[in-house]
């Protein structure tokens, strides 16, 4: 399993009217961290000919993050399977290692060309495990 990181700090565009990282944003955080991922293990000809689109989202919310707080991404890949793949995302206080969120989405691999689903390759599996 590969573990891919990035470190984002919180700014005031990410706040909820309770002062601290709105939800909406920590699923965005989540989609950003998995095509990061993704566009750095990969060449541009697999991404033209890959898509990958969101088939199911759980989150859960631990603790929270506020205004110039740095936290620290992970995710992986634990599954791939057929046409589709599970991610795993993680995010901690940087400092503290403390657990802010974890969530588990699902993905499936369309071709770029048809749009249609298509097997996960040995190669493509290969970025991730």
């Amino acid at each position: 399993m590969t573990v891919f990181e990035a470190f984002k700090s919180v700014v005031s565009e990410d706040l909820d009217d309770l002062k601290h990282v709105n939800n909406v944003r920590y699923v965005q955080w989540v989609q950003d961290l998995a095509k990061a991922h993704w566009n750095s293990a990969t060449t541009p000809l697999q991404q033209k000919e890959n898509i990958w689109v969101l088939l199911s989202h759980h989150i859960d919310y631990k603790s929270a993050a506020n205004i110039n707080d740095e936290i620290h991404l992970k995710t992986y890949v634990t599954r791939s399977e057929g046409v589709t793949s599970t991610r795993v995302v993680e995010m901690f206080h940087k400092d503290s290692g403390k657990l802010i969120v974890k969530s588990e989405t699902t993905w499936c691999l369309l071709d770029g060309n048809t749009k249609k689903p298509k097997r996960i390759s040995p190669e493509i599996a290969a970025v991730f495990h």
